[in-house]
């Protein structure tokens, strides 16, 4: 997840290391928090790996600052993460919320996008519980706890309207494909 929105911001633009981890702080930091720990030892992992490089700029007032840039090997596998994400891409919204944040890069390809929306909907289309009687889901009518029930019909609530949104944005995007 963090190499995807790593490199889906810089696609947008080169970016310093601390409005990087800005973005991703607004992205996924609600979720999981990033680290200069973490983020850190990505950025010298996709830098290692031809990702991305670093560009050093004099500093305005300090010390000279790190601009990090997107390699067309960067782009390559950005799309190519977009163009075919994942099983758990799909299936775990906050790695699906990381796909969807940056389809919009694979905009000369609204097949590859529909196909991304596709499986989502798949997924979404599986009846599926937080609890189950065995192998067979629970529904929030079924629960008498409070809280049980409170979790699966915001759950519910938030998958149907995912799937209206999905259903529209398939529509349009196979009008567009034609």
């Amino acid at each position: 997840m963090l190499k995807l929105a790593i490199l889906g911001f810089l696609h947008d633009r080169p970016l310093h290391g601390y409005e990087l981890r800005r973005h991703l702080a607004a992205l996924t930091g609600h979720v999981r928090p990033i680290s200069d720990g973490t983020l850190y030892p990505a950025i010298k992992r996709l830098e290692t790996d031809g990702l991305l490089v670093r560009e050093t700029e004099p500093g305005t007032t300090a010390a000279p600052r790190h601009t990090l840039h997107l390699t067309e090997a960067g782009r390559a596998t950005l799309l190519g993460r977009l163009r075919e994400p994942e099983q758990l891409d799909i299936s775990d919204e906050n790695r699906w919320f990381t796909v969807l944040a940056f389809l919009r890069h694979l905009d000369t390809e609204p097949a590859a996008q529909a196909a991304a929306l596709r499986r989502r909907l798949d997924f979404l289309s599986e009846p599926a519980s937080f609890f189950y009687d065995g192998t067979r889901p629970i529904g929030a009518e079924e629960v008498g706890d409070p809280f049980r029930r409170g979790l699966l019909l915001i759950a519910r609530a938030t998958s149907e309207a995912e799937l209206t949104w999905l259903r529209e944005t398939l529509a349009e995007l196979e009008r567009t494909d034609r």
